[in-house]
């Protein structure tokens, strides 16, 4: 486990993973912030909810009640999982390209 927060730490200061890092936590935050104030969720319930839709886990346990954020969750999950898709394989090349390095 702490090897994994641990190249996290790299992979989020590397410069060649900058873009999808900054893009991804972009999608995270704008997705926290909207269904905080649209859905009237906690801080954390938002950010959850966008955790565990952009990896398509989507337990159930928050939907949209709005017609808005009904709409917004279309569009996140779209725009969404392909970048969270293209961070966590990021992630794992940099571990592959990583290994062994101390």
């Amino acid at each position: 486990m702490l090897y994994i927060l641990k190249s996290l730490g790299h992979f989020f200061v590397s410069k060649k993973y900058r873009p999808i890092v900054l893009v991804t936590l972009v999608i995270l935050g704008s997705g926290t912030i909207f269904f905080h104030f649209v859905e009237g969720w906690r801080w954390f319930d938002s950010f959850y909810f966008c955790i565990i839709t952009l990896a398509t886990v989507g337990y159930g346990d928050f939907t949209p009640k709005t017609d808005f954020g009904k709409i917004a969750v279309i569009f996140y999950i779209i725009a969404g999982i392909g970048i969270f898709l293209s961070f966590v394989q990021a992630y794992f090349e940099f571990i592959k390209e990583n290994r062994g390095k101390k």
